[in-house]
């Protein structure tokens, strides 16, 4: 959820908007990287057996000082293993990584002094290295927003398919869940009580017990791991409220249009029209 939209989000749904890393093994913080290369998630690029095979889900979530990698670290990394086929939660981590400074405190409530607290930082993230190595693939939450911190000082570079639970899972309507739902607004759907905000682990937890309630969560998976190309809606401007509630974003990622990434399935079931994007006429 980055980029200039019509209607900025909740805080709760940028509860996953903050995410980055330090790199030195010390509890100082690291200098930021030199240079960012951007990172999408591209559940498309799993085959259909892959699809139909996922086993084990590895639940992610960061915190961290800020919304861009060049100017921001992330502080904090919650995951959980999740086991689909018993809805089990097999083994989780969470672990705070050393920050000089923590600008979005109020966000996450993440004082930067307990960052630097003597902890054993580097054994949890050996910890995550094993959870992610068990994934088959890996969900979060905007997840185009959490994958773009990972490859980045220690976090590892994750080739793993992604879900996004934010705009590739289609939530059953009998819950009534607005398009792209925040955290706070899946969990109170599902009858999720939700007794805090903005910590890593505590976020994974409520998806955790989210994807324990779903009857269908296979097809909720392998529907969400459809093959995805990048749209723009065909619409007047009157009828602009069309796009945004069948969850296009204005001007993102596609400048002067509503867009969003749709499977073909989706695409067909709209009901106004729209036309593919191609990759290098995005930023037009």
């Amino acid at each position: 959820m980055t980029g200039p939209i019509e209607e900025q989000p909740s805080l709760w749904q940028q509860s996953d908007l903050l995410s980055l890393v330090s790199a030195t093994p010390a509890l100082s913080p690291a200098p930021q990287p030199k240079q960012v290369v951007a990172r999408e998630p591209s559940p498309s690029n799993c085959d259909p057996q892959s699809r139909s095979a996922l086993i084990n889900l590895l639940i992610l979530d960061t915190e961290t000082t800020g919304l861009e990698p060049v100017s921001a670290q992330c502080i904090e990394v919650g995951a959980v293993l999740f086991h689909v086929p018993s809805r089990s939660v097999l083994s989780q981590v969470s672990f705070l990584l050393p920050a000089a400074a923590n600008p979005a405190e109020h966000v996450n409530g993440i004082a930067a002094e307990v960052t630097r607290l003597s902890q054993p930082w580097q054994a949890g993230l050996q910890h995550f290295l094993a959870l992610l190595a068990g994934a088959d693939a890996v969900l979060a939450h905007n997840a185009a927003f959490d994958a773009k911190w990972f490859g980045l000082g220690p976090l590892p570079a994750i080739d793993k398919p992604w879900i996004c639970s934010m705009d590739d899972i289609e939530w059953p309507p009998e819950r009534h869940l607005r398009t792209a739902p925040s955290v706070r607004d899946l969990a109170l759907a599902y009858g999720v009580p939700v007794w805090a905000a903005h910590r890593a682990l505590t976020d994974c937890t409520y998806l955790v017990q989210v994807l324990e309630r779903c009857d269908n969560l296979e097809g909720l998976l392998a529907a969400a791991m459809e093959p995805k190309l990048l749209y723009r809606a065909n619409l007047p401007y009157a009828e602009r409220h069309k796009a945004k509630q069948a969850g296009f974003r204005w001007n993102e990622p596609v400048r002067g249009a509503w867009s969003r990434r749709l499977s073909e399935r989706q695409a067909l079931a709209l009901a106004f029209e729209v036309q593919r994007v191609e990759a290098d006429s995005q930023v037009a």
